[in-house]
């Protein structure tokens, strides 16, 4: 008979509880199938579930698989940033000068640490965005998920950094928080184009933070997530790419989920060598077991 396992909820990129982003954390996933894992993140249904598991490479300090509640996923940031600081919490891992390395399907990425407990902030490297061209299908989707939306200067953008999130520079603040999106055009261009999300954001009126961004996940089953670290990512490579990071700043803070009430900050920098480093802190809500192979014996 198995072992009730170590579980957590969390909020991450949040300032206190009941900000930011829910995240759920099995802290010992060995000998759970791929079907199991997927199965209890449809049943917890945060916008993430991750399963910590030992490393298979030297350099790792732990390893972790990422669920929505539909798929799963190479990186997310959310589920970085919350794994690492639920494995410190837990004993499972040590930061070495303050640094840890994830092993996820993604590769192998370092994240930073800086203070203790609900104070502590976790950085991670995100993969490296590419900008990916447009497809016929897509170019014909792309006007309709755009419908209703007060554009940018620059046109919206496939970026691949693990997961693909179309990000679609808005005009300003207000056309990024009184959005009303199309949800069914947006989920539709998703499945087209294999991407798991569509993002908009843009420059900021406030002093707080300097982007504001929204993220739509409707072919996921998400029609909003609160604050999202692999979109930040896409949206931080993309300016960057294009030359557009001085308006903002480098580093700068992402305001995303208030419209959720969630009013999570990210903190986001483009390093010298041009990657992207997400942030912030995680707060612990629930400390708790699961048993979920208990469900398969009843």
């Amino acid at each position: 008979m198995s072992s009730p396992r170590p579980f957590l909820l969390c909020d991450v990129f949040a300032a206190r509880l009941g900000a930011g982003n829910g995240l759920a954390v099995v802290l010992d996933g060995t000998h759970l199938s791929t079907e199991q894992m997927q199965a209890f993140a449809a049943y917890i249904n945060q916008s993430e579930t991750t399963f910590v598991l030992p490393p298979t490479h030297a350099g790792a300090s732990y390893r972790i698989r990422i669920f929505t509640p539909a798929s799963e996923l190479p990186f997310a940031g959310h589920p970085s940033v919350g794994s690492a600081h639920a494995v410190l919490e837990a004993g499972l891992a040590q930061a070495r000068n303050g640094e840890l390395v994830q092993e996820c399907a993604a590769g192998l990425l370092p994240l930073r640490v800086i203070g203790e407990g609900a104070a502590r902030v976790i950085s991670v490297r995100a993969p490296r965005g590419h900008l990916l061209p447009s497809s016929e299908t897509a170019i014909a989707l792309l006007p309709a998920a755009l419908q209703g939306m007060r554009l940018g200067e620059l046109p919206p953008a496939l970026i691949n950094n693990g997961p693909l999130w179309w990000c679609v520079p808005l005009a300003d603040e207000a056309a990024v928080r009184s959005l009303q999106p199309a949800q069914a055009d947006i989920a539709a261009l998703n499945f087209a184009t294999q991407s798991v999300g569509f993002a908009v954001f843009a420059k900021a009126d406030a002093g707080e933070y300097q982007l504001v961004v929204r993220a739509f996940c409707p072919a996921d089953n998400i029609p909003e997530d609160p604050v999202t670290g692999s979109a930040n990512a896409a949206i931080a490579a993309y300016l960057h790419q294009c030359g557009a990071l001085a308006p903002i700043g480098n580093p700068y803070t992402a305001s995303q989920g208030r419209e959720l009430g969630r009013d999570g900050l990210v903190q986001v920098r483009v390093d010298d060598e041009g990657e992207v480093w997400i942030g912030g802190k995680t707060q612990m809500v629930i400390n708790g077991t699961m048993d979920w192979e208990s469900r398969e014996r009843a």
